[in-house]
């Protein structure tokens, strides 16, 4: 059992190593690489083989979720008709530990003759593919994690923060926002919380528990009760939001107020917090924890309810 402890621990501090060597490698280079994609009309197209064919999907992934647009191109595929999929106005980042993998450096003439900039990721500045890029980015490591210093362990780890770093660098160039960042993941929660607005769950119409502010307490007393919200909103006879009142409120009162005779306008809370229906459901959730409350009512520019929503919503 401690022989795989061992064995584990000591992989970990390999690579750990090998991305604190990378650090410094975040130059002028790689300054040079983002400003080469972010002026680029077109995509950038994300090549290599075997496992670094794998770190260049996930790249193009990322690259592709955080505002440039990107895709993976299996080298050996583009030599068979898969290179029609590359347009001039492209940028491709070409993978390579050693610079010299046959099935990339195999289309560096075709890049070129067509002027597409390429961006190169090697452990060897003097190789082929470097020596053919517009700029490469060093992800040389002193030795891999495997013992036998043969399976990619570090150089793969290494290459794959270089591209997390650049996708990251492109992100703030970009003013990515986190409203964009939805638009690419709209499904599962991250999506619903993302996009789902608060007039995608409040409730409307009939279902909004109101009353006049000319109406008694037990008006609103069997107003909360029939709606169920908790609360019933306060308005005049135009509509506009005058207060709350909500089921706390009532039972905070009952031992000294009426509520047969009082009227719902003395005892209601004013200047009350509400929210728009644009706004996003998961700046509602984060209002009703701040302020401790269960509900909150939605208006319009003129202060007319339009809905209504609690935690349960």
């Amino acid at each position: 059992m401690s022989t795989f402890v061992e064995s584990g621990r000591q992989a970990l501090t390999i690579e750990i190593e090998a991305l604190e060597n990378l650090a410094p490698r975040i130059d002028e280079s790689f300054a040079m690489a983002g400003q080469i994609i972010l002026e680029s009309q077109g995509k950038v197209v994300v090549i290599g083989m075997g496992k670094s064919g794998h770190i260049a999907k996930k790249i193009a992934a990322t690259l592709a979720s955080t505002g440039t647009p990107a895709f993976y191109v299996h080298p050996g595929e583009a030599s068979h008709g898969d290179l029609g999929m590359i347009g001039e106005q492209d940028v491709v980042i070409a993978i390579s530990n050693s610079g010299e993998t046959s099935e990339v450096t195999s289309l560096l003439p075709l890049l070129k003759r067509k002027s597409i900039p390429i961006i190169s990721m090697t452990g060897k500045p003097q190789s082929t593919l470097s020596s053919n890029a517009q700029v490469n980015l060093n992800i040389a490591v002193e030795k891999e994690a495997c013992p036998l210093n043969l399976a990619p362990t570090s150089s793969t780890t290494a290459t794959l923060a270089m591209g997390d770093a650049l996708a990251v660098a492109l992100l703030e160039a970009r003013g990515f926002t986190e409203a964009d960042f939805a638009y690419s993941h709209p499904g599962g929660s991250l999506g619903k919380k993302l996009l789902l607005h608060v007039s995608d769950v409040m409730v409307k119409g009939e279902e909004i528990p109101m009353i006049p502010s000319s109406s008694l307490v037990r008006d609103a007393l069997i107003e909360i009760s029939a709606k169920g919200l908790g609360m019933v909103a306060i308005v005049n006879e135009s509509g506009q939001l005058q207060g709350v009142f909500t089921d706390g409120d009532l039972r905070r009162m009952l031992d000294h107020v009426d509520i047969k005779t009082s009227r719902i306008e003395d005892v209601m809370t004013k200047n009350c917090i509400t929210i728009k229906a644009t706004s996003l459901a998961v700046d509602a959730l984060n209002i009703l924890d701040e302020k401790r409350i269960n509900g909150l009512f939605v208006v319009d520019e003129q202060m007319q309810v339009v809905g209504a929503l609690n935690m349960h919503n």
